[in-house]
C-alpha cells in the first residue's frame, strides 16, 4: 500500500486481544495472513480491472500459479470453459455494489485441472467510506464435492438394491407360500429349483450390469436344460428391461418343467416352440408357447403350483395376461408381457 492509502485506511480492531498483541497487530496481522492455510487474495477496487495486490502461500498453492503470474491479474484467470456464467455475473454485481458475496465456483488451476472453489468476497472501504480493496478468501470443495457425489451416488444405488430386493424376496415368498408336497424332501426340492431358476436370471443380469435384457437370451436360458433339441426359438431382438426378467424367467421355468414332466417334452416325439414378437400396440411383447404332441388333459386337473405361480407372476406382478388353449396337437399358451416395470405379488 502506499503512504496516501495508509492514511485513509485503518484496520478493524481485534475482537480478542492482549496490550501487547495490540501494539504489534499490524504485524501480526500480515503474518496470519501469509502463513494461514487458507487461500487469500486482495484486489485494488480503484482500478477498473480489479488486479490482485497481495496473495498468499496458500493462494499459490491451490492454483499453481507463481507470483509474478498474479500480481496486477483479475481473478478471471482462473475461469475456464465450465465456470458458471451465473456464478460470475453474481460476483460481478457484488463487486459493483460493493457488498459482500459467497460464491461456489468451477476455477481452474494453471494446469488445467478443475477445481470447486467456494470464494468470499467482503469490500474494504476506507475512512471516508469510498472502496479501496476486495478481501477474497477461497476454500478448496472438490473433495467435498466428490465425496457427496459418491454419498448421492450410493444412496441411489442403495435404493435400487432395495427395490431389486423387495422384488425378489415377494417372488420368492410366493414360491414358498404356493408350494405344495405332501413329502418334506419333495417339497424342499421344489423350491430349491425353483429358486436356483431365480438365481440364473439373477446373473444374467449382473453379467449385462443389470440393464435391458434380450427376450431370446432369457428364453434359452430358461428352457435349453428340459428341452434338449427338441426346443425351436424364433423372434426378433426384443429388449426387456430389469424389472421384468426374474418373474418372466420363473413363468418360463414353470411351463419348461411341466411341459417336461407332463406335456409334449414327456412324449417321445413330442416337441417345443416358442416365438415373441411386439406387442401390436408397440408397447411390450408378445409370447407363444406352442407344446406339439402333447398329451391330453383329463377333464379335470388340480391347479398345482405351476399354474398358480406362472398366473401370478404374469398377471400381478407382470400386469400382462395369459391365455392357454388345448388344440388338438397339443398346448397353446399365449402371453402378454408389458413394458411397464413390475410390482408386489
Amino acid at each position: 500500500m502506499t503512504g496516501h492509502s495508509r492514511e485513509k485506511l485503518h484496520g478493524d480492531l481485534p475482537s480478542a486481544s492482549s496490550k501487547a498483541a495490540s501494539a504489534d497487530r499490524k504485524e501480526l496481522a500480515a503474518i496470519a495472513f501469509e502463513r494461514t492455510r487458507m487461500p487469500m487474495v486482495v484486489t485494488d477496487a480503484r482500478k477498473s480491472d480489479q488486479p490482485i495486490v497481495l496473495a498468499n502461500k496458500a493462494f499459490l498453492a491451490l492454483t499453481s500459479y507463481e507470483a509474478h503470474e498474479v500480481l496486477g491479474r483479475n481473478c478471471r484467470f482462473l475461469q475456464g470453459p465450465a465456470t458458471s456464467p451465473i456464478a460470475v455475473a453474481e460476483i460481478r454485481a457484488a463487486i459493483a455494489g460493493e457488498r459482500e458475496v459467497s460464491v461456489e465456483i468451477l476455477n481452474y488451476k494453471k494446469s488445467g485441472e478443475q477445481f470447486w472453489n467456494r470464494l468470499h468476497l467482503s469490500p474494504i472501504h476506507g475512512d471516508d467510506g469510498r472502496i479501496l480493496y476486495f478481501f477474497g478468501s477461497q476454500i478448496d470443495m472438490t473433495e467435498y464435492r466428490r465425496i457427496e457425489a459418491l454419498e448421492a451416488s450410493e444412496h441411489r444405488l442403495l435404493m435400487e438394491v432395495d427395490h431389486r430386493s423387495k422384488n425378489v424376496l415377494a417372488i420368492v415368498d410366493s414360491i414358498v407360500r404356493l408350494s405344495n408336497a405332501d413329502d418334506p424332501a419333495l417339497y424342499a426340492a421344489a423350491i430349491q429349483h425353483r429358486v436356483q431358476a431365480l438365481a440364473r436370471a439373477h446373473a444374467l443380469l449382473a453379467e449385462r450390469r443389470w440393464t435391458s435384457i434380450s427376450v431370446e437370451d432369457l428364453v434359452r436360458q430358461q428352457v435349453t436344460p428340459f428341452a434338449a433339441n427338441r426346443a425351436f426359438f424364433s423372434g426378433p431382438d426384443i429388449r426387456m428391461p430389469a424389472p421384468v426378467v426374474q418373474p418372466l424367467a420363473l413363468v418360463l421355468h414353470e411351463l419348461a418343467v411341466n411341459a417336461a414332466h407332463h406335456g409334449a417334452l414327456a412324449a417321445a416325439q413330442g416337441r417345443l416352440s416358442i416365438s415373441w414378437k411386439p406387442a401390436p400396440s408397440g408397447l411390450g411383447f408378445n409370447i407363444r408357447w406352442r407344446e406339439v404332441g402333447a398329451p391330453t388333459p383329463p377333464s379335470l386337473t388340480k391347479r398345482g403350483f405351476g399354474t398358480v405361480i406362472v398366473g401370478a407372476m404374469v398377471e400381478k406382478q407382470l400386469k400382462g395376461r395369459l391365455e392357454k388353449t388345448w388344440l388338438d396337437e397339443g398346448l397353446l399358451i399365449d402371453i402378454e408381457v408389458p413394458s411397464a416395470g413390475s410390482s408386489s405379488v
